[in-house]
C-alpha cells in the first residue's frame, strides 16, 4: 500500500487533471488506470469560475483524493497564498508544493521551495514538495515538516523520462523508509517502471496520459508498468554481469567426441 501522510492508497499512480481533450476523456482515463489521486491546478480552476466548478463537480463524482498543486508559482508568498486558497477550495490540508526557478526547464526553486514548505507546515498543511535529486535540499525540506519528497525525473511536460538515474538511486538509498515519488519528465510506460524498479513508492505524472492518442489506454498502460515495476523491485531484481553466466547448468552434461583417427 502507498502511504502518504495518514492516508494509505492502493494505486501507485497519481494523475494530474490538464490538456485532457474533454471532460469525459479525463474521466475515462482516470477510470482506466484505477487511480486513488488526482492533482488539481489551483490557479487555473479558480481562473476557469463556472468550468472549474464543472470540473469539481467531475472529480467529486470519481471519488478520488484530490491533491491541489501550485503549479506556476514562483515566489514563497505566492505559493503560500494559492496553497491557502487551495485549502478553501478544495478543503483538505494537502498540497502539491511548487515554487519555479526558471522558465525554460519549470526547474524548482530550492531555495523558495523550503521557506515555502516550513510556513505552510507551521500552518497545519501537509506538504507534498516537488523538488529535485538534491540531497541537502531533501534534508531540508524533511527538516521543514515534509513527510515524504517528489523529485522530478525530468523537466515538466518534456517526456525525457528518468534524465538521472544514478543520482535517483542515490536519493533513493539516502532516504529508504520515506516515500519517495517520481514526478515530472515520464513520458513513456518504461519510465514509469524503471523508477518503481529502483524501489521508488509512486509516479505522478500528467502530460504522457493527458496527450496521447488515446489517453484512458495510455492511462491503462502506465497503472499496468508501475505494479509491474513495483512488483519487480519486492521480487528482487539480478544484479547485471560483465560476462555471460548459462542459464542450464554444466554438470552431469554429457560431453562426446569425435574420433578424427578413421
Amino acid at each position: 500500500m502507498l502511504k502518504l501522510y495518514e492516508s494509505t492508497f492502493g494505486s501507485r499512480l497519481l494523475l494530474g487533471t490538464a490538456q485532457y481533450p474533454s471532460p469525459q476523456v479525463l474521466r475515462d482515463a482516470v477510470t482506466a488506470a484505477g487511480v486513488e489521486v488526482i492533482t488539481v491546478s489551483v490557479r487555473r480552476e479558480a481562473a476557469r469560475a463556472r468550468a472549474g466548478q464543472r470540473f469539481w463537480e467531475l472529480i467529486t463524482e470519481l471519488g478520488v483524493k484530490v491533491l491541489p498543486n501550485t503549479a506556476g508559482c514562483r515566489t514563497v508568498k505566492e505559493a503560500v497564498t494559492t496553497a491557502q486558497m487551495a485549502r478553501e477550495l478544495f478543503d483538505t490540508s494537502w498540497v502539491k508544493l511548487e515554487v519555479i526557478a526558471n522558465d525554460d526547464t519549470l526547474q524548482p526553486d530550492l531555495f523558495g521551495l523550503v521557506e515555502a514548505a516550513r510556513i505552510l507546515t507551521g500552518e497545519g498543511f501537509q506538504v507534498l514538495p516537488y523538488t529535485t535529486e538534491d540531497l541537502g535540499a531533501a534534508e531540508k525540506l524533511m527538516e521543514a515538516g515534509c513527510e515524504l519528497l517528489m523529485p522530478w525525473g525530468a523537466p515538466i511536460g518534456s517526456g525525457q523520462g528518468l534524465a538521472n538515474p544514478a543520482a535517483l538511486r542515490t536519493m533513493r538509498a539516502y532516504f529508504p523508509e520515506t516515500t519517495l515519488i517520481v514526478d515530472a519528465g515520464i513520458g513513456a510506460p518504461s519510465h514509469a517502471a524503471q523508477a518503481m524498479e529502483m524501489g521508488f513508492d509512486a509516479i505522478l505524472l500528467n502530460t504522457a496520459v493527458a496527450k496521447a492518442g488515446d489517453p484512458p489506454t495510455m492511462a491503462q498502460a502506465f497503472a499496468k508498468a508501475v505494479e509491474a515495476g513495483r512488483l519487480a523491485y519486492e521480487g528482487g531484481l539480478m544484479e547485471p554481469r560483465d560476462m555471460a553466466s548459462p542459464s542450464t547448468p554444466v554438470a552431469g552434461t554429457p560431453f562426446f567426441q569425435l574420433d578424427n583417427a578413421s
